[in-house]
């Protein structure tokens, strides 16, 4: 495999927070800072997506102190992603940095991903890779958790200002799509309301 799709649906749908990923570094309104890839390229492409189902906001966030996003592939609906094409090594040092490791973390197979659509890794809090399609022939892979003990919780203004800057560089919606898609996210519903998340995005 030579190259494949990270599609992101969180806070790195933010170009400027995903090259923390890349090339070390600590987001604007996160807590941590985050030593990189050791291929620290940019992309060799990235667009905006649609996926099928659902995310929500739990847990807490030791880098954002809120609820995080996690994929449900079997929520109704559909998601506003941002797929990054990366080497399998670039992904693994992602992945490796959401679990809380210096890269390189634990050496994946992909194979299990690309064969079986599913494998979950661990302990982590995005432990559970999932394929969801192909784009121009290379996989289109995410990551999230398997867990559903994570009570529902509420995002931060930060977590939600950098969702909304990504959803504006990667589909180019208005303030006013951002603040309703995101404000309708369980763990969002009972602490935002539509007109607070659009005034975030503005």
């Amino acid at each position: 495999m030579q190259r494949l799709w990270y599609v992101a649906y969180g806070s790195n749908l933010s170009l400027e927070r995903f090259r923390c990923y890349l090339r070390g570094g600590q987001p604007p309104g996160g807590a941590r800072h985050y030593p990189g890839c050791r291929d620290p390229s940019e992309p060799r492409a990235d667009v905006g997506v649609l996926v099928g189902g659902g995310i929500y906001f739990a847990g807490e966030s030791t880098v954002w102190k809120g609820g995080m996003a996690f994929y449900d592939a079997e929520l109704p609906g559909q998601v506003a992603a941002r797929a990054y094409l990366l080497t399998p090594d670039q992904f693994e040092d992602v992945l490796a940095q959401e679990m809380r490791q210096t890269p390189p973390g634990s050496a994946l197979d992909l194979s299990l991903v690309h064969h079986f659509g599913r494998h979950s890794y661990g302990p982590g809090h995005y432990e559970t890779l999932i394929r969801i399609g192909t784009r121009h022939g290379a996989p289109m892979v995410t990551f999230t958790s398997d867990r559903h003990d994570r009570p529902l919780a509420a995002p931060s203004e930060a977590y939600l200002s950098t969702m909304a800057v990504g959803l504006r560089e990667a589909h180019g919606w208005s303030a006013a799509r951002i603040g309703a898609y995101l404000a309708a996210v369980r763990g969002a519903t009972s602490s935002w309301t539509a007109d607070e998340v659009t005034a975030l995005a503005r």
